[in-house]
């Protein structure tokens, strides 16, 4: 039973996630951890602050993380499944149509607003992720200043801005 409620959740993953690296957040959120329980709050954001540092999409990482803790390998495997196949039928789709109608003003609308209902959905994932209370301390501010201006106008590469800010969390800032 595991391995069905698994390629679902995964495969309405693959469907939705759409405008970027986060966007499914909140949806795998209330699947993983609401709906289901496979992972706590706590380990959902640890898995999310573990997976940034290694290359390749987050929803990968997230399936191969969920289905192996719920069904070993064979969990993996299927979680993963069906994470890429709502996105290849819908390339493939996608391609045909993007031939014949790409530059109708509606498609270029409903780019648009998909785009800023996104960002929407990332500010809430970031804001449920983090103790408000935290942002107001000094040093929360310090490392919140820092990584945005470094991954904004560097080149310093976002794996290394997350392990740095984890090392003055650890050290520096206690």
């Amino acid at each position: 039973m595991v391995l069905i409620e698994l390629f679902l959740v995964f495969l309405r993953i693959g469907l939705f996630a759409v405008g970027g690296a986060y966007s499914f957040l909140p949806l795998l959120q209330k699947d993983i951890v609401e709906r289901y329980g496979w992972l706590t709050k706590e380990e959902f954001l640890e898995v999310l602050g573990v997976v940034k540092i290694f290359p390749g999409a987050i929803s990968i990482k997230f399936a191969t993380y969920t289905g192996f803790k719920m069904a070993g390998w064979a969990g993996a495997v299927v979680a993963n499944i069906a994470n890429m196949l709502s996105p290849v039928l819908m390339i493939i789709f996608a391609t045909y149509l993007y031939k014949h109608y790409r530059n109708a003003p509606q498609i270029k609308g409903a780019f648009e607003m998909i785009q800023v209902a996104v960002f929407a959905m990332i500010i809430a994932v970031a804001f449920q992720t983090i103790n408000v209370q935290e942002l107001i301390r000094w040093r929360s501010l310090l490392v919140i200043c820092a990584a945005f201006i470094l991954f904004m106008y560097t080149k310093v590469h976002p794996a290394l801005i997350i392990i740095g800010a984890g090392l003055l969390g650890g050290f520096w800032l206690r």
